[in-house]
């Protein structure tokens, strides 16, 4: 139950994140109300995920998944450019997740 918390911290955060894009600087209602409303869910499910997950490998996934995520979402919807060294960092940051997890024994409580 705590990586589904965790997905949707980070779904909720990527939302979020692209609609504060959409904003213009919290002076369009909407966007900025789906701002809002996306953030307090997130940190929410992120608190209700840092149960259970250790607070290092909850972050790091939440904020690597997230990173690649926005960066995604912000080249399909808004047009931003990726070139070969953004991919190439994406690429380090889900490694560098996955290092953490798999390999660290960052991943238990003790």
């Amino acid at each position: 139950m705590a990586y589904l918390y965790l997905a949707l911290a980070i779904g909720a955060e990527v939302t979020a994140t692209f609609f504060l894009t959409l904003s213009d600087g919290f002076t369009r209602r909407l966007p900025s109300c789906v701002t809002v409303v996306g953030y307090l869910t997130a940190f929410y499910a992120l608190s209700q995920a840092l149960r259970t997950i250790p607070t290092g490998v909850a972050y790091a996934i939440w904020s690597g998944v997230g990173t690649v995520a926005i960066t995604i979402v912000s080249w399909i919807w808004l047009g931003q450019k990726l070139n070969l060294a953004a991919v190439g960092g994406m690429v380090m940051i889900i490694a560098g997740v996955m290092v953490m997890n798999l390999c660290s024994g960052t991943s238990g409580h003790g």
